[in-house]
């Protein structure tokens, strides 16, 4: 897959609307990028932030010297020291991380008003009808990662395109510190060269279904009727059939709001073992609180799902007057859901969601965040 350095749009006074100029901006490895920037000890090694060695909690953020091992973030630090012995832990300061993430959200917030941050560490930006930098999103997407290193001395990459979709998908192709555009006439190629798991929004589990179908590839989904895609995946069906044509039409919102955040496995076999499903419970708990704190989330309710081998489910939940305040401080209340669900059936399936949220703002104790 190719993307060029030409800008996506060009502007069409004939249109009744200009073509939307996107860009998704990501940092590259923004927590331990903030750790090296400040510690020039651990530059150039292998650094994990979030746990310790020995194993307990996760891994918030890797460094891109660990990454060549295979270290990511969300796994168990636990597995991390396996795969790295040498790897190096440092504690989250997430008062450091928030503040120099609102340096760079003032330097978007500069260029446009239309921002919408997905995380501390990147965001999407509408930068349509601008005329700053000769109106090229692609000077624009230089010219903020420039500012950003002048300013933060922390490295960005950028993806430009006309859709949302894109731009997220390009700003990974040439990470790290790197630019790509993907232009409206370059668009159909690339989304027929895109591997299914590339797509934003098809996961891991949509991603096998859709393999069990032969599709593996934006030209085999483009080929798939929209009817059978919503047989086999409801309205969502319709949102991939969409994507392989290219369009999106999602605005950049300024403003976002979450009302809940989780995450779920399905297993590859059924589970009966109290144990073994506490593990795969608590893995995903982890996963959910990571999501939850990258947010700048925290939540007074915790919720299991279970699906069993007959596809039922359901839903367990406990509220808490405080907010969790780590992953580690809800395994308690997981125990007493899964307790108290029914096992007449192997499960197929778990999940946790945290909801009836709250910002750090919010509160006036600061959250234990990762069970540090």
């Amino acid at each position: 897959m190719t993307a060029s350095n030409k800008d996506p749009t060009v502007t069409d006074t004939t249109e009744a609307k200009p073509q939307r100029k996107i860009i998704h901006l990501d940092m590259d490895a923004f927590y331990a990028s903030v750790e090296q920037r400040d510690n020039p000890q651990l530059r150039g090694k292998p650094l994990v932030v979030g746990g310790d060695p020995n194993g307990r909690g996760v891994v918030a953020a890797a460094s891109y010297e660990i990454r060549k091992f295979g270290v990511r973030s969300a796994m168990s630090c636990y597995e991390a020291k396996r795969r790295c012995p040498e790897a190096i832990f440092v504690r989250p300061r997430f008062d450091v991380y928030r503040s120099v993430s609102q340096q760079i959200r003032e330097i978007m917030l500069s260029l446009t008003d239309k921002v919408e941050p997905l995380s501390l560490d990147e965001a999407y930006l509408d930068v349509t009808g601008i005329q700053e930098h000769h109106g090229s999103a692609t000077l624009m997407a230089n010219w903020l990662r420039a500012q950003i290193y002048e300013k933060t001395q922390l490295r960005a990459s950028a993806g430009v395109s006309f859709n949302k979709m894109l731009a997220k998908i390009a700003s990974d192709i040439n990470k790290p510190n790197g630019i790509a555009v993907i232009t409206p006439e370059q668009a159909p190629d690339f989304i027929a060269s895109l591997p299914i798991e590339r797509f934003h929004g098809i996961g891991k589990a949509t991603a096998k279904r859709l393999h069990e179908m032969g599709i593996y590839t934006g030209a085999d989904l483009k080929a798939t009727p929209v009817d059978t895609l919503e047989f086999e995946f409801g309205k969502r069906g319709r949102f991939y059939s969409q994507i392989a044509h290219g369009n999106d039409t999602r605005p950049v919102k300024s403003e976002r709001k979450y009302k809940s955040v989780g995450s779920e496995t399905t297993f590859r076999d059924n589970i009966s073992d109290t144990d073994s499903l506490l593990a795969q419970i608590y893995e995903q708990n982890a996963d959910a609180f990571y999501q939850l704190s990258k947010k700048e989330r925290l939540a007074h309710t915790i919720t299991l799902k279970i699906k069993y081998s007959d596809f039922s489910q359901i839903t367990r939940s406990h509220t808490l007057h405080t907010p969790f305040p780590s992953a580690e401080s809800a395994h308690y209340w997981l125990q007493k859901l899964l307790a108290d669900a029914p096992r007449h059936l192997p499960i197929r399936l778990v999940g946790v969601t945290y909801s009836n949220l709250t910002t750090l703002e919010d509160v006036s104790v600061q959250p234990d965040l990762f069970g540090l």
